[in-house]
């Protein structure tokens, strides 16, 4: 995961807006689309033909005033494959006003997805791992994304191979956990016996500008990296309530108690120019909290 843009409303202290590209399995993901997004991708050196997926948290435009630039910019140099674009109600209404005026027909085809404010919905599968909106408590709808790879198959124990005969149908039972069997039914070789268990499986939640949600600790809990708004340190937790904000404290109390492996803190309010007092309020509770900083990059890998 790279971070493209960390900061809340306002570009400031070389801080941008909201932007992440999640690659998953060959498959990138841009995760919110501020204003100036495309510019930083090509500092980064991030290829615009490899994002087939764009997923829109709400419609405040740190969170997605880049998009039609970007769109355009994807139409200028002859894209055609088709771009999943996922957003709140209302973004489909948008971009083809914005597109209709300004006489542009994109060379290809976006499939608009919206999601449903207040649920939790699986909003991209793949057999290997899922996509799933996470409703968060902020001024208009807005939601998270919760990336989970689905359980892997029983790993072939190698050392234990030459001492068996296994056919490829074999195998591919034993991966999924089945014993071998004779003809009559009865068991030739345990599973257990000649497998090792899966690798794990990688988990990524993705927290945007949200009052806390201790509702979705249930479908977040253990997620290997959460990375959740953090707009302002705690001596500002009255301006965090007003403004369906969170404070540093606040995100870090709520990994501790998610059991999240690491945590990191984002959507920075301008009013600082130092990020400090964000990561020291959070690491003195939760130590495992690095700052979404552009630039950086995070591996999600199950461990």
């Amino acid at each position: 995961m790279l971070i493209l843009g960390s900061n809340s409303a306002a570009f400031a202290h070389r801080r941008h807006h909201t932007a992440q590209l999640f690659k998953l399995q060959d498959q990138h993901f841009l995760i919110d689309c501020g204003e100036g997004t495309q510019l930083l991708m090509k500092r980064y050196k991030v290829k615009l033909s490899r994002i087939d997926h764009i997923l829109i948290s709400h419609l405040h435009g740190d969170h997605y005033f880049g998009l039609i630039g970007l769109l355009s910019t994807m139409h200028l140099f002859g894209r055609k494959k088709e771009l999943l674009l996922v957003g709140p109600p209302g973004l489909k209404e948008i971009l083809q006003l914005q597109l209709r005026y300004s006489e542009t027909s994109l060379n290809f085809h976006i499939r608009f997805l919206e999601f449903t404010p207040g649920e939790s919905e699986v909003v991209y599968e793949t057999p290997k791992f899922t996509v799933t909106t996470l409703p968060m408590d902020h001024r208009v709808p807005c939601s998270g994304y919760l990336f989970q790879e689905k359980p892997k198959k029983r790993r072939i124990n190698r050392n234990k191979l030459p001492e068996v005969q296994l056919s490829n149908l074999d195998i591919i039972r034993l991966k999924e956990g089945e014993d071998i069997l004779e003809a009559d039914g009865s068991v030739k070789y345990k599973n257990k016996l000649l497998t090792l268990d899966p690798n794990p499986s990688f988990s990524y939640a993705f927290f945007s500008d949200t009052k806390l949600r201790p509702e979705l600790k249930p479908l977040i809990e253990g997620v290997n990296l959460l990375y959740h708004e953090a707009t302002f340190a705690n001596d500002m937790k009255d301006r965090a309530i007003q403004t369906y904000h969170t404070t540093a404290e606040q995100a870090a109390q709520y990994a501790k108690e998610a059991k999240v492996g690491r945590l990191i803190l984002g959507h920075f309010s301008a009013r600082y120019k130092e990020l400090d007092p964000i990561i020291n309020e959070a690491k003195a509770v939760f130590d495992n909290t690095e700052l979404a900083i552009e630039g950086t990059k995070f591996t999600v890998d199950g461990k």
